[in-house]
């Protein structure tokens, strides 16, 4: 009897070991866990905004289809657009990426990223459920869509509001400078707001 119920504390034990959201936690939601993780890490962290920009840019890298999601925020013309000034407005970008986090979400006080584990697929994209609570006030629904890349879920939208997409908000926010300033001047424009947020 005894060795009975050894086994069967033993049995529990194990189990209790894997936790049942973690074993049936999505990869989707597990791409934007980890960027909630790195980013309350850096609110925590606290200090000058250049030091919490280079904490906090491998978690957005890793995240964050960041190539993709200049090529959407720049819209049709990207295709005829040359290679180099593709990656430097893909760098430009990146930098306004990391950048707004790091302005937004400066210092810690309290607040909760919360992610749904009920994760959606529309096609070959995902969309992530997630609320932010902050210290005081009604939560706000915060939506991802990610799609993979090499084996990887990577985000490659954000809707505020829960249904408001960023990258709509970019393009149209682009589209006056692409036209007239080409895309050397889109760069030259996403690079200093990056500059301003981190001032």
């Amino acid at each position: 009897m005894n060795r009975i119920l050894q086994g069967f504390s033993l049995a529990l034990l194990l189990l209790a070991a894997v936790s049942p959201a973690s074993a049936q936690t999505d990869p989707a939601a597990a791409t934007v866990q980890g960027f909630y993780d790195a980013l309350t890490a850096s609110m925590k962290a606290g200090g000058a905004a250049k030091a919490r920009y280079e904490k906090l840019k491998p978690a957005v890298e890793q995240g964050f289809d960041l190539a993709g999601m200049t090529a959407l925020s720049v819209g049709p013309t990207w295709g005829s657009i040359a290679p180099a000034d593709q990656q430097a407005l893909t760098d430009a970008f990146s930098r306004f990426t990391v950048a707004n986090y790091v302005r937004n979400f400066d210092s810690y006080h309290g607040e909760k990223f919360t992610v749904d584990s009920a994760v959606s697929q529309r096609g070959t994209d995902k969309y992530v459920r997630s609320t932010l609570q902050p210290p005081s006030g009604d939560p706000v629904a915060l939506n991802y869509r990610l799609h993979q890349i090499g084996g990887n879920w990577k985000i490659v939208d954000v809707y505020l509001a829960g249904n408001i997409s960023t990258l709509a908000q970019k393009r149209a926010d682009f589209a006056s400078t692409l036209a007239s300033g080409g895309p050397q001047g889109l760069a030259k424009q996403i690079n200093a707001l990056a500059d301003k947020a981190l001032s």
